[in-house]
């Protein structure tokens, strides 16, 4: 069971700032107003950074807060100008590549089985995309290998160390829903474009990285000492 003293009135005041900035992001993609989405779309983020780096517990809290970081800062640059596409999806790569990294600190198992349906999600990712690639054939492909395997490492967390616990089960969940909505974003961006996407992309990808900031905040205590890393 979570703690609920764990949820204070620091965590209060940063849900209340992180949603009213995705309400004025919201609001900035209905309205079309640019400066608007610029300034509120890296804010939730940025949000669940802060509460992960004061309130994360066990090994993965540091590269998933590091991940959350990276993950603002593409916000940004995808936010900014549709010729910064290309440095957005490496801070997004190396988010990837931050949350892979806590997974494995989790556990080294290898749950190869696990890891079969992302890379059927990656193989049928890409060739539904192909056709548009152009030049960026090898981007998407390094990306697309980076955040299925970045789920099939949270999938491999699931009950590594007994039942299966509600914080393992968030960071799976958290992980699936960002690849969903990178999935749709390079749907829309490679394929064809999608009627009213950018909401349910963004939906996805808030609630995505909350699974996963929650994952290691609200983490119960008795799971907090660091993973050996073997199981």
């Amino acid at each position: 069971m979570i703690d609920r003293r764990q949820v204070g009135t620091r965590e209060w005041a940063l849900a209340a700032v992180g949603v009213a900035a995705a309400a004025a992001f919201l609001v900035g993609i209905a309205v079309g107003s640019a400066p608007l989405r610029l300034v509120a779309k890296p804010i939730p983020v940025l949000c669940l950074a802060v509460w992960a780096g004061a309130a994360g517990r066990g090994v993965a809290a540091r590269p998933l807060c590091f991940g959350l970081l990276l993950s603002a800062l593409g916000d940004g640059l995808l936010e900014a100008s549709p010729g910064l596409f290309l440095a957005g999806l490496l801070a997004f790569l190396g988010a990837h590549v931050a949350y892979t990294a806590a997974f494995v600190l989790e556990t080294r198992r290898a749950s190869v089985l696990r890891g079969v349906p992302f890379a059927l999600w990656a193989v049928l990712g890409y060739l539904a995309m192909r056709a548009g690639l152009a030049n960026m054939h090898v981007p998407v492909v390094v990306y697309l290998t980076a955040i299925c395997v970045m789920m099939w490492r949270a999938a491999a967390t699931l009950g590594h160390e007994g039942p299966a616990q509600l914080h393992e089960g968030l960071a799976l969940a958290g992980a699936v829903l960002f690849g969903m909505s990178d999935t749709l974003i390079g749907l829309d961006h490679f394929r064809a474009p999608l009627a009213g996407a950018r909401v349910p992309i963004i939906l996805l990808y808030w609630l995505g990285q909350l699974g996963i900031t929650a994952s290691t905040t609200l983490r119960p205590a008795a799971y907090a000492a660091a993973s050996k890393g073997d199981r």
